[in-house]
């Protein structure tokens, strides 16, 4: 208990050091944005999510106007299309957070 200790203390506060730490390894800045990359890879994620959607959206609705349409399929595909819808709304509400006035 004699020697001297090699810890060496920051004089940074501690809120300086939480935020820095943060933005280094997450994907949030000191104000508490989402990063530009983190964006941009949602919004590309939300882009083909939006593109799917639509493509099942249309096979839906042309198996719909067969007569000899699989009906299982159809609901198969109307469950997936829902999948999708709930993964863009997640998506948006990321990007654009509610803002209570």
């Amino acid at each position: 208990m004699g020697g001297a200790s090699s810890l060496a203390f920051s004089t940074q506060p501690v809120d300086s050091l939480c935020a820095r730490a943060v933005d280094e390894d997450g994907a949030i800045d000191r104000a508490g944005r989402m990063r530009r990359v983190d964006e941009r890879e949602l919004r590309d994620e939300l882009v083909k999510l939006r593109a799917e959607h639509r493509q099942l959206d249309d096979e839906i609705i042309l198996l719909e106007g067969s007569s000899t349409a699989d009906q299982l399929l159809v609901k198969r595909l109307k469950k997936r299309k829902l999948s999708i819808k709930d993964r863009i709304t997640s998506i948006e509400d990321q990007l654009l957070p509610d803002i209570i006035a």
